[in-house]
């Protein structure tokens, strides 16, 4: 049996996540979003639609009346989904599924003597990664570095040598098989702001992107045309334990996993790496499982308690065998 912090309630929220590449907010509202609202409004047992419509991505949220099989409307939304066949040609299947509920579990903030932000976030990625591996954490999270941005500066001398405009560079970058949602391009001029958020994507992995073909056959490349770099975005994201920067790392759990388990399995791998890694500090920030366990065992001292009051009252009054029975039973008919 897992073990929760809160109970479990089925969740009647029902999410349709949207990506559509290179979309402006407009486009993702007026080609996709509102033609998914339209489909949605006749399917039986839905009590409220809400969305929102971001560059690259949308969300349409549909909540689900009380006392309605989510099921069975989980079923209904995806069939209303999948039957839409004018959406744009850019864009990905729609994934559709029941929201989970998430609960917090416990989180670490790790810190290092001399050891840069690039650093630590890349120690955190190997992190995340490990504690993903074990089976029973789906969900980890970072916090406390900046948004990375890929800054691509083009040469407008460059640029008009090759016939090339800074229109057709930018929507080759966006069409480039790489996830980037929005860095920035500046000219002498204009500037494009193409952004990165949190993705193992990297400006050495532009460089090689090839903007056009000569009639000579000769292949032209981003990097013969721009400077490109990583960097930090200008308004940072930054935590800080005992005055050293830090990275967070948040781990939850959902209502099929075990919170306790969890927490555990958290705590074993982050004295390990406490070991192995000498020059930086896993740092316990809050653990909820140790409150879940309060419960638990408040639970357990109540329960003792009261048996032995009832002994005590029953054995004023009746044999203490019958007593002692009776106690007993009252538990187990609690457990079933």
């Amino acid at each position: 049996m897992s073990a929760s912090f809160f109970p479990l309630i089925d969740s009647r929220i029902i999410n349709v996540q949207l990506v559509y590449p290179g979309a402006s907010p407009e486009e993702m509202e007026e080609g996709v979003v509102s033609r998914i609202e339209e489909k949605l409004e006749g399917v039986t047992g839905i009590e409220r639609i809400t969305s929102s419509s971001n560059e690259n991505t949308a969300a349409v949220i549909v909540e689900v009346e009380k006392g309605y099989d989510t099921k069975v409307a989980l079923e209904d939304v995806k069939n209303a989904v999948n039957a839409i066949n004018s959406f744009p040609g850019g864009l990905e299947k729609p994934v559709v599924a029941l929201k989970e509920n998430i609960n917090f579990t416990i989180n670490y903030a790790i810190t290092g003597e001399m050891i840069d932000l690039t650093a630590l976030k890349s120690y955190a990625r190997r992190i995340e990664k490990d504690l993903l591996s074990y089976d029973g954490i789906s969900k980890v999270e970072l916090a406390g570095f900046p948004d990375e941005e890929i800054e691509i500066s083009l040469d407008d001398e460059a640029l008009k040598e090759y016939g090339i405009t800074l229109e057709q560079a930018g929507l080759l970058i966006r069409n480039a098989n790489i996830d980037i949602t929005g860095g920035s391009i500046k000219t002498n001029t204009e500037e494009l702001l193409i952004r990165s958020r949190n993705k193992a994507y990297y400006a050495a992995q532009l460089e090689d992107l090839v903007l056009k073909t000569t009639a000579e056959g000769a292949i032209v490349r981003l990097k013969d045309v721009a400077q490109i770099r990583d960097q930090w975005a200008d308004d940072p994201n930054r935590i800080y334990i005992n005055g050293k920067p830090g990275v967070e790392i948040l781990v939850s759990s959902t209502d099929k996993e075990d919170l306790l388990k969890n927490a555990a399995y958290a705590r074993s791998y982050f004295e390990k790496f406490n070991e192995l890694n000498p020059q930086l500090t896993a740092t316990l920030i809050r653990d909820q499982s140790e409150t879940l366990e309060e419960r638990k065992n408040l639970l357990l001292e109540n329960g003792i308690i009261g048996m032995l009051l009832v002994l005590l009252l029953l054995s004023l009054f009746l044999n203490i065998r019958i007593a002692f029975w009776v106690a007993v039973g009252l538990p187990v008919s609690f457990l079933g």
